[in-house]
This record gives structure tokens, C-alpha cells and sequence, in this order.
């Protein structure tokens, strides 16, 4: 019974992180979908003005992220987890009275270094919790939280401004925030190991990159930046191509090729190896990407998010 129970991956702190994550990813893909709209449509900035709202988020992201496992180690990853959520609701809220397109930029900045502690923090206490023997079932179940956001988030959110406004819109994200903060304060990090070296601030070239991941880290760092690509325009491309009423359904075609094909893929990883899933996934999203530049209907609309979504499943399957 005692080994049953410490084999278990669904706990309830896993389940609350896993709901955790899904409303941290639910405010940033329903965000990344409709502010480009937002932008264009109610401040009147151009499509390239409108596409570094999510570049300045990313950037800071980005620039944040190798120093966020050392500033876990440091502070405690629940504590900086609850703090960060806090950070990303209160920048949600203000959507709602931050209008000059400057400022806004300057909030999605900040909003991304929050973004970026977030998922490092939440990441990070899912592969504590889950146990050591299914650990790579319990990361897969956990990612699936961020592949149901992909869905949920973009569908939610366009379709609250169809029917709505953006300050409902604003609204519904900051409230689904709150529940995945309180969420997060109840999980229960007793019993995890703590860090060595916790409570010592010193930077090491070492505590920030490792030279063996690079060729990994540059073949994701392709995928994602047109990932974030499609991300940051599909809106717009949507709407200037008279397909904006299924837009939605694009995130969940999308999602669906990713949550289909990823039982195989991971399979194909563990007996065949990287390679065979690593190139028929590049393949595939570049399919995508191809046919989603000579979208003219919504067959071949939604036929470019089954290759999308397949190729950017596979590839982060690895």
C-alpha cells in the first residue's frame, strides 16, 4: 500500500500545481491571441506595433530565465512562485487602466520576467513532486496542462471579445489568476529536498548555462521563435483573411494533434531514439508553416494547425 501510495503521480498538490499552471497559460495564450486586437483595433497601432506586445514579453522572459533556477535555489520555489503569480495578476489587472501603447509595452515587460519565474518555479516543483520512478509520465501529464491552455486560453478569450469587451476579457484573466495563486499557496512543500547552497545569491557561469544543452536549446529556440510567430499574428492573419469566426477552432485543432500524436512520439522517442521524432516534427511544422502562408479557406486553415501542432508537439516531446 505504502509503495502505491508514494508511486502516485495525482496527488492533490499535484493536481493543484497542475491547475495552477493551466491558469498561468490560460491568461497567456488568451493574452497573446487578442492583444494584437486590442492594439489595432482599440489603441490604433499597426500590425508590427502590435506584434511587440508579445516580443517585449518574451524578451524579458527570455533574459530572466537563466537566472530563475538560481533565484529559486535562493528564495524557495513555492515562495517565489506565490510571489511571482501575485506580480502576473496585478499586471492583468492593469490592462484595465493602462491605455498610452508605451506604457503598455512596459507592462508586458514587466509581465514576462513574472511569466518567466512562474513557469520555472512550477516546472521545477512537478518534477519534485512527482515520483522518481514515473517521473517521465508525471512531466508528461504536467505539460498537458500547458496543451489544454492552448485550447482553453485562445478560445475563451476571442470569444469574450466577440460577444464582450477587453475589460471583461481583463477581468476574466485577472480572476483566473487569483484562483491558480490560491491554488499554488496550498501546495505542500515540506518534505521536498531543499538546495544546498539555498539562501547564498552568487552567480556562477555554470548556474547559468550548460554547454551540452545548447544544440537542444538552439533546434527549440527555431521552433519557437515561428512558433511565437504564429502565436503573436494568427488573430490578425485570421481576421484580414475573413476566417476570424473559427480562429478559435485553430487553437483546438492545434492542441488536439499535439495531445493525439504525443503518447506516439514519446513512445518512438524511448525506442528509437531523439532523431526520429526530432525531423518528422521540424517537418511538420514547417509543412505548416508553408501552408498556413497560402491559407484562402478554412480547409487548409485548419489543416495547417494539425501539421503546426504535430510538429510542435514532437519537438517538445524531446
Amino acid at each position: 500500500m505504502q509503495h502505491e501510495e508514494n508511486s502516485k503521480i495525482w496527488t492533490k498538490r499535484f493536481i493543484s500545481l497542475f491547475l495552477t499552471n493551466i491558469s498561468v497559460f490560460f491568461v497567456f495564450y488568451g493574452l497573446v491571441t487578442t492583444l494584437p486586437l486590442y492594439a489595432i483595433g482599440e489603441l490604433h497601432q499597426t500590425d508590427k506595433e502590435a506584434g511587440l506586445l508579445l516580443s517585449g514579453f518574451l524578451l524579458s522572459a527570455i533574459i530572466v530565465r537563466p537566472f530563475s533556477g538560481k533565484l529559486l535555489d535562493v528564495f524557495g520555489k513555492k515562495l517565489l512562485l506565490v510571489l511571482s503569480i501575485a506580480g502576473y495578476f496585478l499586471c492583468t489587472v492593469l490592462y484595465l487602466f493602462i491605455h498610452p501603447f508605451g506604457l503598455l509595452l512596459g507592462l508586458r515587460f514587466i509581465q514576462g520576467i513574472f511569466f518567466s519565474i512562474i513557469t520555472t518555479a512550477a516546472g521545477s516543483l512537478a518534477a519534485d513532486i512527482v515520483p522518481t520512478k514515473r517521473k517521465g509520465a508525471g512531466l508528461g501529464y504536467f505539460t498537458m496542462s500547458t496543451n489544454l491552455a492552448v485550447v482553453i486560453g485562445p478560445f475563451v478569450g476571442l470569444l469574450l471579445i466577440q460577444y464582450s469587451s477587453f475589460n471583461v476579457l481583463f477581468i476574466v484573466m485577472s480572476i483566473c489568476i487569483v484562483a491558480g495563486g490560491i491554488l499554488a499557496a496550498t501546495v505542500n512543500t515540506d518534505d521536498l529536498p531543499k538546495p544546498a547552497h539555498q539562501g547564498k545569491l552568487t552567480f556562477k557561469l555554470n548556474d547559468l548555462f550548460e554547454r551540452k544543452a545548447l544544440p537542444t536549446a538552439a533546434i527549440a529556440s527555431l521552433v519557437a521563435f515561428s512558433y511565437a510567430s504564429v502565436l503573436s499574428f494568427l488573430s490578425v492573419y485570421a481576421q484580414q483573411k475573413g476566417l476570424m469566426a473559427i480562429a478559435s477552432l485553430f487553437y483546438a485543432v492545434f492542441a488536439a494533434a499535439m495531445l493525439i500524436t504525443r503518447p506516439y512520439t514519446g513512445k518512438l522517442y524511448d525506442t528509437r531514439g531523439p532523431q526520429f521524432v526530432i525531423i518528422p516534427g521540424i517537418i511538420s511544422f514547417a509543412i505548416g508553416l508553408v501552408m498556413l502562408a497560402f491559407v484562402a479557406g478554412p480547409v487548409l486553415f485548419l489543416s495547417a494547425a494539425i501539421f503546426i501542432g504535430f510538429g510542435y508537439g514532437a519537438v517538445t516531446t524531446t
